[in-house]
């Protein structure tokens, strides 16, 4: 079906914009108005969360954001960058030798983002590899009749 991908340069004031997008295409593919609030939220957080690792890592890249209207079913990843630091599918951090207060607080931010999320959203999928992290998300959609 119908896909819009959004990649911006991980700079914070860009996460407004990807907000905005996401809402857009969302109300398009027929979410739930009453949703919208909790998609742009989630959105925002997990763009933050990827601008976040993108430059405490020095990583240039852009974050990127797919946004999939399928069958009955509109998704969102929010794709970063930052490879995964191992087996858990944590992200690493630079530097990080045996973990400092720095690298905790950064590990507390990352899963408070993440229970933001989680409680935004029913379906949410979290994983990282070697290639960087994905937040996956969905909601339910309809088809929206377009008036002739």
């Amino acid at each position: 079906m119908a896909t819009v991908e959004l990649r911006f340069s991980a700079q914070p004031e860009h996460v407004r914009t990807a907000r905005l997008v996401a809402a857009a295409v969302a109300r398009r593919a027929g979410v739930d108005e009453a949703v919208l609030d909790e998609v742009r939220l989630a959105v925002g957080e997990a763009c933050s969360r990827a601008v976040g690792l993108h430059r405490s890592h020095g990583i240039t890249e852009p974050v990127t954001v797919v946004l999939a209207e399928e069958e009955k079913t509109f998704s969102i990843e929010v794709i970063d960058e930052v490879p995964s630091a191992g087996a858990n599918g944590a992200h690493a951090v630079p530097g990080a030798r045996g973990g400092s207060d720095e690298d905790a607080d950064a590990d507390g931010e990352d899963e408070m983002g993440l229970a933001v999320i989680s409680g935004l959203v029913d379906d949410v999928e979290v994983s990282s590899t070697d290639q960087g992290g994905v937040i996956r998300m969905s909601w339910p959609s309809a088809p929206v009749s377009v008036l002739p």
